[in-house]
């Protein structure tokens, strides 16, 4: 099937140039040029890669990026963010709001194709997106001399028992049993919190920090549960 690439860049220009050479690669191109008439389109029919400028009138990039990510048509679609900001702090705030990847302006049209070609052909379902494994009745793990048991609710390091709340066990049981993948912090909210409370990303981080002092022996140094600059964290690999 051809793939379907949904383009929201308000400048004419920018967005005729791109659609009309992502056109040339193939895919099926469409051009809006506010957030809200995308988020209604992302909402309503699936498309396979999504480029974002981040300032869009009705609802910038960034809104609309956590917006998809937290619906259901494309919560999985790869997003490449377009912006005129060049500090790294933007960059980091595109990609905890869920972007797969981030360009500034100007950029070149070829690389633009080169990236949006390398979204494409990444699978849609990624362990990372795959749906949390039960944490109660679910198998026991044993990595890196931790041991974690679903069904007793209990994790030993080393022979000693650790005591964790509900989140930081649901966090550790995520981590161990995809070691290796790296989490956004956009990914993590959505896995690990529940009901309609009110968090943002930097919980992410308090829990974080939080279950490092639980199960590392140097949290500042930490050898389980690793930062991923700009993107998230991860379990160490096996």
């Amino acid at each position: 099937m051809t793939p379907r690439v949904l383009v929201v860049e308000d400048e004419p220009n920018i967005r005729e140039l791109v659609c009309l050479h992502l056109g040339l690669e193939g895919y099926a191109c469409e051009g809006l040029a506010d957030g809200r008439t995308a988020l209604k389109r992302a909402e309503s029919e699936r498309f396979d890669l999504l480029v974002l400028d981040v300032m869009i009138p009705g609802i910038d990039g960034l809104a609309l990026c956590r917006a998809v990510r937290n619906g259901r048509t494309n919560q999985d679609v790869p997003i490449l963010m377009l912006t005129a900001r060049r500090e790294e702090s933007d960059k980091v705030i595109g990609l905890e709001s869920g972007a797969d990847d981030y360009m500034t302006k100007p950029f070149g049209i070829r690389e633009l194709v080169a990236r949006a070609r390398a979204l494409l052909r990444r699978p849609r379902q990624t362990a990372a997106d795959a749906p949390l494994p039960a944490a109660d009745g679910g198998e026991a793990v044993r990595i890196h001399g931790i041991d974690i048991d679903p069904a007793r609710r209990r994790v030993r390091i080393e022979g000693r028992d650790v005591e964790l709340t509900d989140q930081e066990f649901r966090l550790l049981y995520l981590f161990a049993t995809h070691a290796g993948i790296v989490f956004s912090r956009e990914a993590l909210l959505t896995k690990i919190w529940r009901g309609d409370t009110y968090v943002t990303v930097r919980s992410v981080d308090t829990l974080v920090k939080r279950l490092r002092r639980r199960i590392e022996s140097d949290p500042a140094q930490p050898k389980f549960l690793l930062t991923v600059w700009g993107v998230g964290y991860k379990f160490a690999d096996l």
